[in-house]
């Protein structure tokens, strides 16, 4: 079984397929397992160009993707406030990455191993240009520092998504001391339970090419959590809080899409076909979700809307998330159009019925798309349905794995995310006044306006 000291996306891949034995080499300052045999480890230029792009597009997912994304969906008075939260805690992910995440999440040392890292990475310590991390190609590495950025873009994007759960309500600095928590003691332990070869998760075999788990069910769930912590917006259920602008949010969500094919395809760390593989996936997933959605909803509702076809089209990113690298494209068209026709349902139906006040649908669109896409790729990585099969692999069995993946995500996070909003709320105060929300929290958190008439 292989067995690197840091990983992405495709580790389960990895630990699953058979790959050569491995003797132990030091990678990045920690022991690992290296190829028995006599290969010397090349750094090959167009790989690395490869991740300076995935990372950028990642990067541009977030800003301006997302923010200009979720500013359209919020009502004007509250443009600024979000495009201010994904901005800010972007950058703080960042620093936070370098400074302690890289390390906890996705190196080795610490006395709990199976569930978080050590210390060997901290501030960075022995990460030089000439630093190196092994691929899932054997000899062939890619520069650290460029691992460390496209990692932390992953860092940054997560705790960004869980702010559609709680928008128009929730004060700035609440926002800011919640990700910055929930970054270390949620996101990080996800990361190297799945990530990294010793994690609990990627010792069970649970496949996660891209982040079903660590980004969306974690983010998904803590949205949830959150509306339910701080209640409903004023409002909610007698008047209408309609998006403000849906022309933002359809360039935001095309940006996304963009910037998405950095997050699947440059989770390969490599160049090669297996890159490709998750391009045509989060092509083909996207556009099978967005006609899903969009038939869905005008067989339901009698018209097919643009804020329907943009949901239902990240409804398929998600869901091809975790399964971009390990399944054909027309099992990637299925998984599409399952999640967007069960996301439909939740975040109509269920949220109706439910009465939660779930903002932008990070629950109904993330947490839910997460769950199907985690659980699809068990399913759809099958040989017999064009999948690339792993070592050993039978459905059920792999299906049982990918359901305990989703378990123990969902426990950890939504118990450790209701103990962090408390204490938030504890320490700063969660919520804003009700004459600061009726107000807007572009004027009452940041003294601006989005637009001036």
């Amino acid at each position: 079984m292989l067995n690197l000291t840091k990983t992405t996306g495709l580790a389960a891949l990895g630990a699953m397929l058979a790959l050569p034995a491995r003797a132990q080499e030091t990678v990045g300052g920690v022991a690992t397992e290296a190829v028995a045999e006599a290969v010397a480890a090349t750094v090959d230029k167009g790989d690395t160009t490869w991740m300076i792009t995935a990372t950028i597009l990642v990067l541009g997912m977030t800003l301006p993707g997302l923010a200009l994304f979720y500013g359209g969906l919020v009502r004007s008075k509250n443009m600024l406030s979000v495009l201010m939260q994904v901005f800010v805690i972007a950058c703080t992910m960042m620093i936070l990455w370098v400074v302690y995440g890289y390390s906890l999440a996705l190196n080795g040392g610490g006395p709990f191993d199976a569930f978080i890292g050590g210390f060997s990475r901290l501030f960075l310590a022995g990460v030089t240009p000439d630093s190196t991390v092994a691929t899932f190609t054997e000899g062939v590495e890619i520069p650290e520092y460029i691992f460390i950025c496209f990692q932390m873009t992953f860092a940054a994007i997560t705790p960004a998504l869980i702010v559609g759960g709680f928008a128009e309500r929730m004060k700035f600095s609440a926002v800011l001391l919640f990700c910055v928590l929930w970054s270390t003691f949620v996101y990080l332990p996800i990361a190297h339970m799945v990530w990294y070869g010793d994690g609990y998760l990627f010792q069970l075999g649970a496949l996660d090419f891209a982040g079903g788990t660590v980004v969306h069910i974690n983010a998904g769930i803590a949205a949830l959590v959150g509306c339910l912590v701080l209640g409903k917006r004023i409002g909610f259920g007698r008047e209408a809080l309609t998006p403000h602008s849906l022309t933002m949010t359809m360039i935001g969500g095309s940006l996304l899409w963009f910037g998405w094919f950095g997050f699947n395809a440059g989770s390969n760390l490599e160049a090669n076909g297996g890159t490709t593989l998750a391009v045509i996936n989060t092509f083909v997933a996207t556009a099978g979700a967005t006609l899903g959605w969009m038939f869905t909803e005008w067989a339901a509702k009698g018209k097919p809307s643009l804020l329907g076809v943009v949901s239902g089209a990240v409804a398929g990113l998600v869901a091809v998330t975790p399964a971009a690298g390990l399944i054909g494209p027309m099992g990637a068209i299925v998984l599409g159009v399952i999640a967007s026709v069960v996301c439909f349902y939740f975040v109509t139906s269920v949220k109706n019925a439910l009465g939660y006040d779930d903002s932008l649908d990070v629950f109904g669109i993330h947490g839910i798309g997460g769950i199907v896409g985690s659980i699809g790729t068990g399913i759809f990585v099958s040989p017999a349905l064009g999948g690339i099969g792993v070592d050993g692999y039978s459905m059920a069995g792999q299906v049982w794995i990918q359901f305990v993946g989703v378990v123990i995500t969902i426990v950890w996070c939504g118990g450790v995310s209701f103990l962090l909003y408390k204490l938030v709320d504890m320490l700063v105060g969660l919520r804003v006044t009700p004459e600061s929300e009726r107000e807007g929290l572009d004027l009452a958190d940041h003294g601006e306006r989005a637009y001036v008439y």
